[in-house]
């Protein structure tokens, strides 16, 4: 028997499939008018970013007050992230996408036109509710569209044109900011809307309507179908890991750090944030296509090690070049864990269903991250020191690398080989 199958395989199989395999499958168009799209946000984000807390300030206001101006961004979307799945499930991706993107726009130009704080609150609260919609249903759309032997990669290519708006944006910021604060928030209104125009005519609607009108084609993947799969369950908590450390106590913590235990000024923390940056954008580089032949679960284990351990040892340093350093690694961890988390995720939903709900589940794990690790961490730094805050972020970090190693799958779907040879004969 084995040496039938041996012969039927080598006299059945083609000389084209070969190469057809081993070549990516094309990107689609609908992706890269998303993954443009995402620039002209992650620019817009950067323009306002470095004006906002001191846009806040000059409504005679304190440092926390400031400070509230940037979280609630962040909590809002928190809260709203179950709807907008919910909407993506009833609405369509594309339908909640534009609206999500207009609600921005009204929010950031309304910003501008702010005349008191609570105005200002108001309105920066509003725009991440639009940021949920958008988010959600762009992830989905994205990882719906992408070819399965190419989700690493379209992951890689979507989170570096975002890092690259990120660093842009406030360079651009910074310079708009000189001729007024309100400034930036006219420009990113506007970026805003030319994006939403350019997603409306570029981005194809779906080929059929569904029975109640909407433009969703297919069905959602229910969330507790997810829950039930280890591989989203790591997803999950390798979500929170990153949002702890990556997004919260980098943002929060490395510039206190700076200033507090190695004595340097704000532009040492900027160039700790901006090296990390540079790791990421190393990683990125790679980690996708590399998630797409080696495996999900490989690339989010080392990434989630390396910037674990990475991040636990930037409270240890006591000189500037070792701290640049680590933050180096910390981002190039980051850079391999991203993109291939994200197509874990991608594995778990499959192109034939839409993942509304599963994916504003992963997004709130993520800045459910981002907001309590500052917090406990800040506790951490006051009550004991610097070392112990980033030292529990890193073992937090860790932890979800175990859970991966122990307890997740690999997502990555099995290649089919030859099957023409031994499913078509008896």
């Amino acid at each position: 028997m084995p040496l039938f199958r041996r012969s039927a395989r080598s006299s059945a199989e083609p000389a084209r499939p070969r190469p057809e395999r081993q070549r990516p499958t094309p990107i689609p168009r609908d992706i890269k008018v998303l993954v443009a799209a995402a620039f002209v946000i992650a620019l817009g984000y950067g323009l306002v970013a470095p004006v906002l807390p001191q846009f806040a300030a000059s409504f005679d206001v304190g440092v926390a007050a400031a400070s509230i101006i940037v979280s609630v961004f962040a909590f809002t979307r928190l809260i709203f992230a179950p709807a907008g799945g919910a909407l993506v499930g009833r609405w369509g991706e594309r339908r909640v996408y534009l609206t999500g993107l207009l609600i921005v726009a009204a929010s950031t130009g309304a910003c501008a036109l702010a005349q008191g704080y609570w105005q200002l609150l108001l309105f920066r609260g509003l725009g991440g509710l639009g940021s949920t919609m958008f988010t959600v249903s762009a992830t989905a759309l994205i990882l719906r569209l992408a070819p399965p032997d190419s989700r690493g990669r379209v992951s890689g290519l979507y989170a570096s044109t975002f890092l690259m708006g990120g660093i842009l944006g406030p360079v651009v910021g910074g310079l708009l900011a000189g001729l007024g604060l309100r400034v930036p928030f006219v420009v990113y209104a506007v970026a805003l809307l030319v994006a939403a125009a350019v997603v409306a005519v570029m981005l194809k609607k779906p080929e059929r309507s569904s029975a109640d009108g909407t433009d969703s084609p297919i069905q959602p993947m229910p969330l507790g179908e997810a829950m039930k799969d280890p591989g989203y369950r790591a997803a999950i908590a390798s979500a929170f890991a990153n949002g702890w450390a990556t997004f919260g106590v980098r943002m929060s913590l490395i510039p206190l750090f700076a200033g507090a235990v190695l004595g340097a000024g704000p532009e040492t923390a900027g160039l700790a944030l901006a090296v990390f940056a540079v790791g990421n954008a190393l990683a990125l580089t790679f980690s996708g296509k590399l998630s797409d032949t080696l495996g999900r679960r490989p690339l989010v284990i080392s990434g989630l090690a390396v910037a674990g351990l990475a991040i636990a040892a930037i409270g240890f340093t006591d000189s500037v070049p070792v701290f640049v350093a680590v933050s180096v690694i910390a981002g190039f961890g980051s850079g391999l864990l991203g993109p291939a988390q994200q197509a874990a995720v991608a594995d778990i939903i499959g192109n034939q269903r839409s993942g509304g709900k599963v994916l504003a589940v992963f997004q709130m794990s993520t800045d459910a991250g981002a907001i309590v690790g500052p917090v406990l961490a800040g506790a951490l730094a006051d009550r004991l020191d610097y070392g112990w805050a980033f030292a529990v972020t890193g073992c937090v970090t860790i932890i979800a690398a175990l859970f991966w190693l122990f307890f997740g799958r690999e997502t990555l779907p099995v290649q089919q080989s030859e099957p023409s040879a031994d499913e078509s004969r008896p």
